[in-house]
Formats: structure tokens, C-alpha cells, sequence
């Protein structure tokens, strides 16, 4: 059976405001307020139109949801014992590489391991480092992310040009389903 308090928990579980839903019904907020208060019976018409639009309104997870915030980023001229140091701090396997904003390399833990011979201090990441992360925006769904992170250790997020975050393995692994 379809309540008020029902309508009012799709609702909210779509993101949208009492005025949206009614902007997108074509009805009055003050009647989807009397509506998920159950203080009138709507007509199915009205039902309908509501519930078109919550399904139409499923809140999709997109990458700026789940990124992580905190960026630590290496710089080229930075030492790889400084990269496992950062590693280590802030629990970490993945590190962006930037110079001057622009994104133009990445290190992982695997990277540093496959040059264990060598001493750490005197290695510069820009003689290890990989090929850049991917970048994907803030509104991407995180449906895109499961076939970047199969072949990539992280991925970078932006918004409007610049770097806002990064998405690793186990950022989407904490989506809920």
C-alpha cells in the first residue's frame, strides 16, 4: 500500500525537496506536505504523477560522493623515500604526482617495491613514477569506476579543471547498494 509516509521516504531517499517533487509533479508543495502527513487521500492520478517522478529521481551515486578529499600529492624532484615515508603517514599505496597543478604522473607501493635495490633517498619519482591516474568528474557515476580501477591503482576526480579528489579500490568498495 502506498502512504504518505511511504511518498515522503522515496522522497527523500531521491535527494528532493517537498517544492521540487511538487515542480515536478505539476502540483502544489502544500499538497505533497498534506499528502505525506496523510492528511488527504490523492487521487491516483496525482499518486502516479509522484511516484513517475521519484523513479525517475533515483538518487545515482556519482564520484564525487565517494571520493576521498584529502589529496597528498609527490612532486617529480621529490625522492621515492619520501613517497614510501607519505605511504606509510597516511596509510596509503597510491600517490599522484603534480607539478604546478597539472597532473603528469602517479606512484604506487608496487612501483617503489620493483626498485627495492636501489637506495630510496636518491631515486627522484620522476625516474619511477607511472602513467598519470585517470580523471573522471565530480558528477560521473561510479559506475564508470569498476573498469578504470581493474587496470589503475586509483582514480582522480575534478571539477571544473581541477583536481577535487581521488577514488581508490576501496572508496568503491564502501558503496552501498
Amino acid at each position: 500500500m502506498i502512504t504518505g509516509k511511504y511518498i515522503k521516504e522515496l522522497r527523500e531517499s531521491s535527494g528532493l525537496s517537498q517544492t521540487e517533487l511538487a515542480r515536478l509533479a505539476n502540483i502544489s508543495q502544500a499538497h505533497v506536505a498534506k499528502i505525506e502527513t496523510e492528511k488527504v487521500n490523492p487521487r491516483l492520478s496525482t499518486v502516479n504523477s509522484i511516484l513517475t517522478v521519484l523513479q525517475n529521481k533515483k538518487k545515482v551515486t556519482v564520484c564525487g560522493d565517494i571520493m576521498s578529499k584529502s589529496i597528498i600529492p609527490l612532486r617529480p624532484t621529490d625522492s621515492a623515500k619520501k613517497a614510501v615515508s607519505l605511504m606509510h603517514n597516511f596509510d596509503i599505496s597510491q600517490i599522484p604526482v603534480m607539478d604546478r597543478g597539472r597532473v603528469i604522473g602517479s606512484i604506487n607501493e608496487n612501483t617503489i617495491i620493483r626498485h627495492m635495490g636501489k637506495n630510496p633517498a636518491h631515486i627522484k619519482i620522476k625516474e619511477i613514477m607511472d602513467a598519470p591516474f585517470p580523471i573522471v568528474s565530480e558528477s560521473d557515476s561510479v559506475s564508470i569506476l569498476p573498469e578504470l580501477l581493474n587496470f589503475r591503482q586509483g582514480v582522480l576526480v575534478a571539477k571544473e579543471g581541477k583536481i577535487t579528489g581521488i577514488i581508490t579500490k576501496f572508496n568503491l568498495l564502501s558503496v552501498k547498494n
